[in-house]
This record gives structure tokens, C-alpha cells and sequence, in this order.
């Protein structure tokens, strides 16, 4: 029987593509679609990137973008939020923010949608904190925790409703709470 050589998928081919929605990300070599976004996920995502943007952006201290894509370490992710510091942000010729974004975040956040593998969502938490980022959250709407995984030290797990939420230094002003974002859901 003869075999068919199958070409692997480089990252290079990949960024080539064109982009699906839901976004599909480069894992390991891998196209893995990210799942579509649910109500939860939705509301949870506007709400924090306009709670982080009220408090940095005035100042341009940072930014949050809702499912920006970046392509760093041989992987292209699309994280729910990436926040970047301001002078971080990568921008044209125009002084206008870039399209391409080729590192990591400073901050992370994936919101956990009820189909997700939370063990690959986590990867890309880890692979950003190894290039770069100095905070991850994992949100899960369903539990109503948040694992917050900080550069260099051991992930919490919040769920007491009062718990203060970790950020890093640069949102630093950020004041949340466990009942705060989660109470976001209610109508």
C-alpha cells in the first residue's frame, strides 16, 4: 500500500489562512477552532474589557482587546482579553494601532465556554506567561471561580464571593471582586 505524504501546517501557512469565526488558533503544529461564544462568555467579555479600559485608557496605562490574535513563541493565539501596556502597543506607520500583534500580552484572560478543554485553554495561559506575560485568568462562568495564574508563582483559586482578584501591577487600580464579575450575569 503506498503512503501519502500529508505536509504539515506551518505557522507561516497558517497566518496565510484566512481567519474563521470563530477564530482558529496554531497550537503544537495544530489548527484547533476556538468554540463560539455563549451568552455567559459574551457578557463576562465585554464587561471586563470595559472595566479594564475605564480605568487604564484614559491615562494610557494599557489597553484590552476582546479576541485579538498574537503570534509569538511558534504558537498564534486568540485570547478572550489580551491587555497590553501602552507602550507596549505595536502601531503602523500612521501612529495607528498595528494590525499584528507578535508577542505576548502582559495580562491574559480566557473565559471558559461549557465545550472548552479547560487543560488547552490553560496551555495557552502557561505558553503567554513563559513569553512575557506577568498575569493569566482563567474565568469559569459555570463554577463561578477564576484560577489567576501570576508569573512565577502558584495559581489561586478564587471562588469566596468577597475575594479581591489578583491583577498585575500595571492595572493595579482594578478593584474586583469574585461577586462583582460574576454578578455581571445577572439581568
Amino acid at each position: 500500500m503506498a503512503q501519502i505524504a500529508v505536509e504539515k501546517l506551518t505557522l507561516e501557512k497558517f497566518l496565510k489562512l484566512p481567519e474563521t469565526k470563530p477564530a482558529s488558533e496554531y497550537i503544537d503544529g495544530q489548527v484547533i477552532q476556538k468554540p463560539m461564544p455563549q451568552g455567559k462568555h459574551s457578557k463576562l467579555q465585554g464587561k471586563l474589557v470595559t472595566a479594564i479600559n475605564a480605568v487604564v485608557e484614559p491615562q494610557r496605562i494599557a489597553l484590552a482587546f476582546p479576541e485579538l490574535r498574537c503570534t509569538f513563541g511558534d504558537r498564534s493565539i486568540v485570547p478572550d482579553i489580551a491587555v497590553f501596556a501602552w507602550d507596549r502597543i505595536p502601531v503602523d506607520e500612521n501612529g495607528d494601532v498595528a494590525n499584528t500583534f507578535a508577542t505576548a500580552p502582559d495580562w491574559t484572560i480566557e473565559i471558559l465556554s461549557p465545550d472548552q478543554s479547560q487543560t488547552k485553554v490553560t496551555g495557552n495561559i502557561l505558553h503567554c506567561l513563559g513569553h512575557g506575560s506577568q498575569m493569566g485568568w482563567l474565568v469559569d462562568p459555570d463554577e463561578r471561580s477564576l484560577l489567576v495564574y501570576p508569573l512565577a508563582q502558584q495559581p489561586q483559586l478564587l471562588q469566596e464571593p468577597t475575594q479581591v482578584l489578583p491583577v498585575p501591577n500595571l492595572v493595579a487600580n482594578l478593584q474586583l471582586t469574585v461577586d462583582e464579575v460574576f454578578g455581571w450575569l445577572k439581568l
